[in-house]
């Protein structure tokens, strides 16, 4: 049990993030003392949405630079901090050319550096690291081997590789990485949440995420004719934000923690778009899988995992989270809704 000082610093790395920057704007309201880093301090655009949320709130804010790949770099951003939330790392899932170095390389690196500094940072006790559900499953297929036809936090993704999925074979072994450092000594406590497809609205007007990738392409007629099926895991990203802080700051929780509020498909994100703005090209229909598997390498996608995933519904157990940190989800049809008005409200999806 670790009982963490609300008054002292909390260092979020990978601030300017989707997910971080929710994180940061959470705590910032909580009138907290919160620190970030930048990979670079002189990019002021890149934390501009945070400075500007910072002078608003009722806490203070602090920006550091630091390297996921620099050995050292996170010990000035972490002196004094009792808690770190550590969330940087690559998120990539198609058009990988080097999946050792553009993803395996920086998540390991990256977890271990951070971890490194809190070993050597006397006044950290807990860490939160954003890990994901591709850590606890590969391909959907892989329900199939689980006891009750359902995902929980005893499950280990067994069947990524550099080769296949090397996304979800980065977080499979970062995580790894983290629960074994955290057993080698006795001073912080680990605890990770595993999210789902993180979806809702942005902080920023960044467009490098691959959830608002996905709103953008179906909204601009790309898949008119139709989506892949298949439900996943998904997540509204200000209870991720929560989640982590939750966990961060009560004392008795402990483990892994599945973030997923709900089981959707494309769709199904099509269908509460629609219902809103009815004027935009959105699809009606699925795609059939034999096609997919035909043009899989034309999309950035093997046919291998078309053939493992496409048309077969994943199912995850998340009564853990909703028991340990005392969570409730937002409703699918909130976070959709919330997000693309969002991008429609920044100019990234023109109104029609």
């Amino acid at each position: 049990m670790k009982i963490i000082d609300q008054t002292k610093p909390i260092l979020v790395t990978g601030g300017t993030g989707y997910l971080a920057s929710w994180i940061v704007k959470l705590l910032l309201d909580e009138g907290r003392e919160v620190r970030t880093t930048v990979r670079n301090l002189s990019q002021k655009d890149k934390y501009a949405h945070l400075t500007a949320i910072a002078v608003k709130s009722k806490g203070t804010f602090q920006v550091f630079e630091a390297d996921l790949l620099k050995k050292g770099s996170f010990a000035d951003a972490m002196a004094g901090c009792e808690l770190v939330i550590h969330t940087a790392s690559p998120f990539k899932i198609s058009g990988i050319k080097d999946g050792q170095k553009e993803l395996v390389e920086p998540a390991l690196e990256g977890t271990r550096n951070v971890l490194e500094s809190a070993n050597k940072t006397e006044s950290v006790k807990r860490v939160v690291l954003t890990s994901s559900v591709v850590a606890i499953y590969g391909d959907a297929v892989d329900l199939a081997k689980t006891e009750k036809g359902i995902f929980t936090e005893e499950h280990w993704n067994f069947s990524s590789s550099v080769k296949h999925q090397p996304y979800s074979f980065s977080k499979t072994l970062a995580e790894k990485l983290a629960w074994e450092m955290a057993g080698e000594q006795n001073r912080w406590d680990l605890l990770t949440i595993n999210p789902g497809f993180i979806m809702g609205p942005s902080l920023s007007k960044r467009t490098d995420s691959t959830s608002i990738d996905i709103m953008m392409q179906l909204s601009s007629g790309k898949f008119r004719t139709g989506v892949p099926s298949g439900k996943m895991g998904i997540v509204d990203v200000r209870d991720v934000a929560k989640a982590h802080i939750l966990a961060g700051f009560s004392p008795s929780a402990s483990g892994r923690h599945i973030g997923v509020a709900d089981h959707k498909d494309f769709l199904d994100f099509a269908n509460v778009i629609r219902a809103k703005y009815p004027q935009y090209p959105l699809p009606k229909s699925y795609v059939p899988k034999w096609l997919l598997g035909v043009i899989a390498p034309l999309i950035g996608f093997s046919r291998k995992y078309v053939k493992l995933n496409i048309g077969i519904d994943v199912k995850f157990d998340n009564s853990y989270i909703r028991k340990d940190l005392t969570m409730e989800f937002l409703p699918f049809e909130t976070t959709i809704s919330d997000h693309f008005t969002q991008l429609l409200d920044d100019g990234i999806i023109k109104r029609l």
